[in-house]
């Protein structure tokens, strides 16, 4: 794997760059300015989130040769906010440039059937499995995949590229509406609750992790995330903790990293996913801990201290979708931000998205509280003003 150079940190002042400019760029550009750092962002969007807030936006394709040259040739440090950009960009920019997280290490997350090998064979355990790259796998899949989920190997991200299937003649039909691409069947697990962890791995092997986040989705798509230091306490938290870094070393991982898992009904614990960037289900770090998942993203990839991830309080994390913008009779209109921002502890976080649409992530609210239940009262307040269903 690609080795991140060790020669000294890149200290603020200094020009990082991003490639993405959607809103988790957007926010890392706000934490990495706020520690004194100038940020160029490349991105094919003139409109992108990211490149609204950076110091210069490099409007391009991501394998554009050109602006690559030019994001190197200005930046010491690279990082990327989403794992499908081309890893070939990554390398390219690791010739001149301290690359982070490596283009190895995203190549192996931007492929389910990689991704679930690699998985096993860093000792974590996952969902049982085949890999499907012809409709012959699903024909001798085994019985116990049934029910189960068809996923897209590639390109897929908030329950998209995905099917529940049944029988195998479900899966057979979802496997030929993908266009047959490469794909994973898993089995349906019995679930008892989901969960994720964010560590940051330093370039020196120093690891550190975020408390459990206990996480909620409705249609594959994050809702809900609650914080509390007595979740810590639960054996899934030191499961889940220990598998991550289990992960994060096999990788060779530099940077912020976000390991989902489920909880069976009888108490175990399987990895789902790896997403390798901060992630949704850290959001709250924002607000409830010392240093925020960005800022540890920047310090990461810099080569400085990482920051402390002690919480500081509970918190609810509700995902803002832009279908909080259409009533019920499905006209258009503005949220009723006064009642958000009138609830205690509400912290609002718009991500800059000119246009609302279903199912659009447009930002989210941190809610705090000096006990979880408070947080989840506030919660329900403020899910109330936006009209977002929620039931702690």
């Amino acid at each position: 794997m690609n080795k991140v150079s060790t020669s000294g940190p890149v200290m603020p002042g200094a020009w990082l760059g991003m490639i993405g400019g959607g809103q988790l760029g957007r926010m890392f550009c706000h934490a990495a300015q706020a520690l004194g750092y100038k940020v160029a962002v490349l991105d094919p969007d003139e409109n992108s989130p990211a490149g609204a807030v950076a110091d210069h936006h490099f409007c391009a394709a991501y394998d554009d040769a050109t602006a690559l040259a030019a994001l190197s040739a200005r930046c010491e440090a690279i990082t990327t906010e989403f794992e499908n950009v081309p890893a070939q960009s990554l390398r390219t920019l690791s010739e001149s440039a301290r690359v982070s997280p490596s283009a190895d290490a995203v190549a192996i997350v931007q492929d389910r059937i990689r991704e679930k090998a690699f998985i096993d064979d860093a000792g974590v355990a996952v969902a049982p499995y085949v890999a499907v790259t012809q409709a012959s796998a699903i024909a001798t899949a085994p019985d116990g995949l049934f029910p189960g989920i068809l996923k897209a190997a590639r390109l897929g991200y908030d329950g998209k590229g995905q099917a529940r299937v049944k029988t195998r003649e479900e899966a057979l039909a979802a496997f030929e509406q993908f266009g047959r691409v490469p794909c994973v069947l898993e089995a349906m697990l019995p679930l008892q609750s989901e969960f994720s962890i964010v560590i940051a791995r330093g370039a020196d092997g120093d690891t550190v992790s975020y408390p459990l986040a206990q996480n909620e989705h409705r249609d594959g798509i994050l809702a809900v995330s609650s914080v509390d230091a007595a979740l810590v306490a639960i054996a899934a938290a030191d499961q889940g903790a220990a598998a991550a870094d289990k992960i994060a070393r096999a990788l060779d991982y530099v940077g912020v990293l976000c390991v989902e898992f489920f909880v069976l009904r009888d108490g175990s614990v399987v990895a789902n996913e790896i997403a390798p960037r901060p992630h949704n289900s850290g959001h709250y770090t924002m607000d409830a801990c010392i240093s925020s998942q960005f800022e540890q993203q920047a310090r990461a990839m810099s080569g400085l201290p990482l920051g402390s991830t002690a919480i500081l309080c509970p918190a609810v994390m509700l995902n803002i979708l832009g279908d909080v913008w259409f009533g019920q009779d499905g006209t258009k209109r503005e949220p009723d931000w006064v009642a958000v921002l009138a609830v205690p502890g509400a912290k609002l976080h718009l991500y800059g998205k000119a246009e609302a649409r279903r199912g659009r992530k447009m930002g989210h609210v941190n809610i705090l509280g000096a006990t979880l239940h408070e947080a989840q009262s506030r919660a329900a307040q403020v899910a109330h003003a936006l009209n977002i269903a929620y039931a702690p």
